[in-house]
């Protein structure tokens, strides 16, 4: 196939092969085809003609040759740890930080024909409503494990059900989320060549919660479940940098900072626990020093596998993960009650089953809203995010048992409340106003001689 065109008053000569393309100028008029030039092009029946790409074959090597998809994974944090450099190909993430959904509108905007604005404010739109899910989600998840802290100190201390009891219950009944692996078809211990990471992930889980439920027996639950939040949103910042190379932004770290000094002086003695003049028994000291420990080594524990299913993501579902966390938590909750020697005692009555259910249902709410919203956040900011469930267990302990609260404890919730509230601003606000700055490296790219 042969065209001529005028350029420069001289004539060019373009050729289109299957597997080449070459232009060739001639300075002299008119043209005549030069010798050692190929000019015919392989018609049906023709050696060549087959090896011709199709459109099919054209289309899957733009897509997988095109600088979206280059740029797109230059982008990505090297695991060093948890996971491998070379990603599977094949497989896309489901979920992705900033918005899934949005790809899937600026495509949908882009097959319409839609110009550039409208193609990327659909996309924001899309990117801010998954946003909103999320920390609905992750609200959520808050107010269920406000609302876990009270069930449990009220089935401890007007049904005498202990914690690790109260543990091996809600994961005995988890048992049943089973069923929703199986109904994807899917492996319930995970896909293969994950089932390791994915086991060391449930029984950190698992871990966690025995030593966190463990050390209600040695201090208070309010005392207990702040250390355990404290804990577990420094550390997951720390370990999420060191494992997975995702570092916080400055706004990030400094909300989440302030949340952690709201939990510190919610975490401060009252003037009758400061009192010095009374003795300290040995005793009572060394039990309290062990129940800080284990809560301080739940928050360890709880770090590590927010981190590590933040590496699974793309790998494991909610409900494989919930499941993983119920058989591990079968397995240690026995094992700290035998260690432990805390008794068991069944619920007698209707109304202490009922707090049991409604244990297990508020464990499970905020079970999903977490693993859900570690698909697109970092795990700092979403443990951060749990820290409201201080200043909710603390109004719903008010209500059931009015208590004045002393005022290192009002401007502790007060700073943990407003440091939540400004990370979500912070992540859904300035979601609308930066469509100048996306359209601007948009319009850069179609500017760029590189296309």
């Amino acid at each position: 196939m042969e065209s001529t065109h005028l350029l420069s008053g001289s004539k060019k000569r373009v050729k289109i092969h299957p597997h080449t393309v070459t232009a060739k100028y001639a300075t002299h008029t008119p043209y005549s085809p030069q010798p050692g030039v190929h000019t015919h092009f392989p018609q049906p029946g023709d050696e060549g003609y087959d090896d011709a790409p199709s459109f099919e074959d054209f289309g899957s090597f733009l897509e997988e040759t095109s600088d979206k998809k280059q740029l797109t994974e230059g982008r990505k944090w090297p695991l060093t740890l948890f996971g491998s450099k070379d990603k599977d190909t094949t497989s896309r993430p489901q979920a992705a930080s900033g918005g899934d959904g949005g790809e899937g509108a600026a495509r949908a905007a882009k097959g319409s024909g839609k110009g550039v604005g409208e193609q990327l404010a659909s996309f924001g739109e899309a990117s801010v409503s998954a946003s909103r899910l999320t920390w609905v989600g992750l609200l959520g998840a808050a107010l269920a494990h406000g609302c876990l802290i009270v069930l449990t100190r009220l089935a401890s201390e007007r049904f005498s059900l202990g914690p690790l009891f109260l543990l091996l219950v809600r994961s005995i009944v988890q048992l049943l989320s089973v069923a929703v692996p199986l109904h994807k078809g899917e492996n319930p211990f995970g896909p293969e060549g994950y089932r390791l990471r994915l086991l060391c992930y449930g029984i950190a889980y698992s871990l966690s919660l025995c030593c966190a439920y463990a050390s209600l027996t040695f201090v208070s639950p309010g005392d207990a479940t702040t250390t355990w939040r404290l804990a577990t949103t420094a550390l997951s910042a720390i370990l999420a940098f060191l494992l997975l190379e995702e570092r916080l932004g400055l706004a990030d770290g400094i909300t989440i900072a302030a949340g952690l000094c709201g939990l510190g002086l919610v975490l401060l003695p009252t003037v009758d626990e400061s009192n010095t003049d009374a003795p300290t028994d040995p005793v009572v000291f060394w039990r309290g020093a062990f129940g800080w420990s284990l809560s301080a080594l739940a928050g360890l524990w709880m770090a590590l596998a927010l981190v590590g299913y933040r590496s699974l993501k793309e790998r494991v579902g909610v409900g494989t993960a919930l499941f993983t966390v119920s058989w591990t938590g079968c397995l240690l909750a026995p094992a700290s009650l035998a260690l432990l020697q805390e008794g068991w005692s069944w619920p007698m009555s209707a109304p202490a089953w009922g707090l049991v259910l409604g244990l297990v249902a508020c464990s499970v709410a905020a079970f999903l809203g977490m693993m859900h919203a570690l698909t697109r956040l970092h795990p700092a900011l979403v443990s951060a995010s749990q820290g409201l469930e201080i200043p909710v267990a603390m109004l719903l302990h008010l209500a059931v048992l009015p208590l004045a609260p002393a005022a290192s404890e009002v401007v502790g919730n007060v700073m943990v409340i407003l440091s939540v509230g400004w990370l979500v601003a912070l992540k859904l606000l300035p979601a609308r106003g930066g469509g100048r700055r996306q359209r601007e490296e948009y319009e850069e790219i179609l500017d760029s001689p590189i296309k």
